[in-house]
């Protein structure tokens, strides 16, 4: 494993990974690994290469897939090597730095009058009392709908998930929603009841609360009632959902901001005013809740290259680039003020998202909060396929945090 390990440390270097850990004056060459999609990514090198002119250093952008990006940081950072700046999951930040993979900037200028970043994506740049990140964009989940289908079947968006029924026997029954099993996706019925996987303050674990159990319930509930479809497949739930709805199978889903690009391009869609967009439902009116997710910018621990990397991020995270970004994209800034700029004011996406993200819920940012989602996709899969109750598989998913997640915390 270690010769493994070496061994593709390497290579990472050998295709650009860039610098090493040895200290020194700045290098003045930065090294981005982007892990945007294809939507994305040439928005964010043209913006990261103008900041480079601008800022009188060199920056080379390299693509990373998503799905690999972490593992492949991890690897190289361990051995002094990779990016000089990394395009982080939320959830992965405190686990760099617990890691000590990224570097604390607390004293540095970019933790500096923090004030008009939004509070949710700002508590994810922090660990152990400092500051490692710095915000890039927000999203969270809401509920797209198809304008046409709704319209024609005389229903409103549902503001609940009762109303949800009610709209889908007008829809044609269960085609109307497709239900993501997804962990990620069962987090607005979750928070929706009041509930949440841990409290880190108390270090307890309370996945398998009975707030937990009545939402799982109520997902189930909307397939018993024919109300909504799913995927068996655990492994495909997205990419199913994913044809369903750009096709004009499915009338509603929930997904977040990332989508809309892939959307446009689905023949229910060739109209994009078709595509519409509103708050998640919830057990009551107002009560819909959604997770805050998005991606901040760290900066590698050791790198040669860290005023340079700052003046990176520092452009990069103004509010005339996340403007940009957000009127090229349709992704959320995370700074306040960007929300006032007329071109990101005039972005549909954008603007049905503002109210989302104000009311979104924070997740617990402790360096284990990317390993919490594994065991409740499964448990949660179960239970909408009728192979487990909702107690039972939660009380199975509490156990697993116990065991191999979170052992210093008490269930309860």
């Amino acid at each position: 494993m270690t010769a493994m390990a070496t061994g593709v440390a390497l290579v990472l270097t050998a295709c650009g990974g860039g610098g090493s850990s040895n200290s020194g004056s700045d290098s003045g060459e930065v090294t981005f690994w982007d892990t945007s999609g294809p939507n994305e990514s040439p928005v964010f090198k043209k913006i990261a290469e103008d900041c480079a002119t601008k800022g009188g250093f060199k920056v080379k952008v390299e693509t990373q897939a998503f799905d690999t990006a972490l593992a492949n940081y991890k690897t190289a950072a361990q051995g002094g090597q990779g990016p000089d700046v990394f395009r982080a999951e939320v959830a992965w930040v405190s686990q760099l730095a617990k890691l000590s993979y990224i570097a604390d900037l607390s004293d540095t200028d970019l933790a500096k009058d923090t004030s008009d970043f939004l509070e949710a994506p700002l508590g994810s740049t922090k660990y152990d009392g400092k500051t490692y990140a710095v915000p890039q964009v927000t999203d969270s989940l809401a509920l797209f709908y198809n304008k046409k289908k709704l319209a024609d079947a005389g229903v409103e968006p549902p503001k609940t998930w009762d109303e949800l029924k009610t709209a889908a026997a007008k829809l044609g029954g269960e085609k109307s929603f497709f239900l993501n099993n997804d962990a990620y996706y069962a987090l607005p019925f979750i928070y929706g009841e009041g509930g949440d996987l841990v409290d880190a303050s108390a270090k307890k674990i309370v996945v398998n609360s009975d707030k937990n159990v009545k939402a799982l319930q109520t997902a189930k509930g909307l397939l018993d009632a024919k109300a909504a479809f799913t995927s068996l497949d655990a492994g495909n739930s997205y990419t199913t959902m994913q044809a369903a709805f750009t096709s004009g199978d499915a009338a509603m889903v929930i997904n977040g901001p990332w989508s809309v690009a892939d959307y446009l391009k689905g023949t229910a869609f060739t109209d994009k005013s078709n595509l519409g967009i509103a708050p998640v439902p919830g057990p009551a009116a107002g009560k819909g809740s959604a997770p805050v997710g998005g991606h901040d910018y760290t900066i590698r621990q050791g790198t040669k290259a860290k005023q340079s990397s700052i003046k990176l991020i520092q452009c990069m995270a103004s509010v005339e680039s996340q403007a940009a970004i957000a009127k090229d994209l349709g992704l959320l800034p995370t700074r306040k003020s960007a929300y006032q700029n007329a071109d990101v004011k005039a972005n549909a996406v954008v603007a049905a998202f503002e109210p989302v993200t104000k009311v979104a819920h924070e997740r617990a940012w402790i360096p284990e909060g990317g390993q919490l989602f594994d065991p409740l996709k499964i448990a949660y899969a179960d239970v909408l396929a009728g192979k487990k109750e909702a107690k039972a598989a939660l009380d199975e998913v509490a156990k697993t945090y116990k065991d191999n997640v979170v052992s210093e915390y008490s269930i309860g």
